[in-house]
């Protein structure tokens, strides 16, 4: 199975919705790669939108976070259709009878086990016979992604033998890598190894289908790929020559923000810091391999927390907050160049939110990188705001909010009077239909594209917010019912979409190289 697609340019102006997969609707407990997301590739379609757009589609190993995943390359196995899977002889119908779980919320705590459970009767399934026909594109999924399956589904095993326990908690000779430790638990835990590389081979078989049937209908995946990734994750345990790691596997520092007008304390993330010079050594070929990962996902890439390509913020891993911290210098231009020949071009929006210096500046001009623009953001320093759409260029992605931002009806309501008063002076309307007018405003800018969360097209209030950054729980949980995402609803969107010149057209450019 090829995962490599072609990237797909796009010519002029385009427009589209954010929407995780997991907020799509369905009986299973949580969206996922299924008939619910054919359907809604079909709406994008009809709406004459370009871009689905997306958060990181990796295996969440924090807080049910996307942007905290066990692995930079896997995915998530509870985007895994059930319905596909009986479609592949993997299941019985049967086997899905009598299952309930709210439509209004992802309640990973019931969807995780009853999930799981069910992805291993498939493995014994598949192991049993079923689905003969499937098994040498399995053996050839697994050759060609060797270099990251085989790391993450041994890591995957041994954290379930040790109780889910983190990599750092595991025996010395475990948490270490000795290798005959390594080779005596990978003799015990073949099966189970098995059936991880199993699941990601599903994961990317309904992916890819997908894709696919996007592409046939005009529709083209936007991705996003975190900078940093989790401390409890394949990629630190396998490679911790790669990170900013102590004699005993520990972070020296790790990721935060510094103390800013939402926090006085700062913001302390944990993750670990890469060693970039070691990165550089080798050519950069982690991070090579993570880009080509990413476009065998999405067609654009949104790369989360651009800024730390300039200069990141690194915090002694022993302090409680992140003030302590101090900023040094990331790899700059030399990984993007490095990157840019390997895989034959930059298909990524720099996000370019928060504390942006100038260096932060130069990098995304130079790499000629499309910023993100917020409108959300627009109204609180008068005319001069660079949010504002009289400052935009075309080289911009321009939203109104993102799934960090409240949902913009809850925006516009929590406003102070005068703010209010300056949001409906500059859209020039009473406020009756400002979300829609928000909208139009974003679809009528000279940003080359225009993305708008599928809650504000709903014109939802603040409990159909998916994030809410520093908090701990509870994030991530917000489904769309069926209703919700009938095409009827994007009818006032397509309108927009063909008045403000947003049907864009794919051209094909060459393959990504491998």
């Amino acid at each position: 199975m090829a995962r490599a697609m072609v990237p797909q340019q796009i010519v002029g102006r385009s427009g589209g919705i954010l929407l995780h997969p997991t907020s799509l609707p369905g009986r299973f407990g949580i969206g996922d790669l299924g008939p619910a997301a054919n359907a809604w590739v079909r709406t994008l379609a009809g709406a004459g939108q370009t871009w689905w757009q997306f958060l990181p589609l990796g295996p969440p190993a924090e807080e049910d976070s996307p942007y905290k995943c066990f692995s930079a390359f896997a995915g998530n196995p509870m985007l895994i259709s059930p319905e596909l899977l009986i479609e592949d002889g993997l299941l019985e119908p049967a086997q899905l009878k009598g299952v309930s779980f709210p439509a209004d919320r992802v309640n990973y705590a019931r969807v995780v086990p009853w999930k799981t459970q069910l992805l291993c009767i498939v493995w014994e399934r598949f192991l049993g016979g079923a689905a003969s026909a499937l098994r040498t594109d399995f053996e050839e999924f697994r050759r060609q992604e060797s270099d990251w399956l085989d790391d993450f589904s041994f890591f995957m095993a041994l954290r379930e033998a040790h109780d889910c326990k983190p990599w750092l908690n595991w025996p010395r000779a475990l948490k270490m890598r000795d290798p005959d430790a390594l080779r005596e638990a990978s003799r015990a835990l073949a099966d189970e190894v098995g059936r991880h590389c199993f699941l990601q081979f599903l994961f990317f078989r309904q992916l890819e289908s997908l894709r696919q049937s996007a592409h046939a209908q005009g529709v083209r995946f936007f991705g996003d790929l975190p900078i940093f990734v989790a401390l409890d994750s394949a990629d630190v345990w396998a490679h911790p020559h790669l990170f900013l790691l102590d004699s005993r596997r520990r972070p020296k520092v790790v990721a935060g923000v510094p103390p800013d007008y939402f926090s006085k304390t700062g913001q302390l993330w944990g993750n670990p810091h890469y060693d970039w010079p070691a990165m550089r050594r080798d050519g950069y070929a982690w991070w090579i391999a993570r880009f080509r990962a990413a476009l065998a996902q999405a067609d654009l890439v949104r790369i989360d927390h651009f800024r730390g390509f300039a200069g990141f913020w690194a915090v002694p891993a022993h302090h409680v907050d992140a003030r302590r911290g101090r900023w040094m210098q990331g790899p700059g231009i030399r990984l993007f160049q490095s990157v840019g020949r390997a895989i034959g071009g930059l298909p990524f929006v720099a996000e370019d939110l928060g504390y942006i210096t100038p260096d932060v500046v130069a990098l995304r001009d130079d790499l000629r990188l499309p910023g993100m623009k917020i409108l959300q953001f627009a109204f609180g320093d008068g005319p001069s705001n660079t949010f504002l759409p009289h400052h935009y260029h075309p080289n911009a992605v321009v939203y109104t909010g993102t799934h960090d931002n409240d949902t913009t009806h809850a925006w516009y309501e929590s406003l102070p009077a005068k703010q209010a008063a300056f949001v409906r002076r500059y859209v020039g309307c009473d406020g009756d239909r400002i979300v829609d007018e928000l909208i139009r405003l974003a679809w009528s800018s000279v940003a080359d594209r225009a993305i708008v969360p599928l809650q504000d097209v709903l014109n939802l209030g603040g409990a159909a917010r998916m994030n809410v950054p520093g908090k701990a729980a509870g994030n991530w949980r917000w489904r769309a019912t069926a209703q919700q995402v009938h095409p009827r609803r994007l009818e006032r969107l397509a309108e927009m979409t063909e008045a403000y010149g947003r049907r864009a057209l794919p051209v094909p450019t060459p393959p990504v190289a491998t």
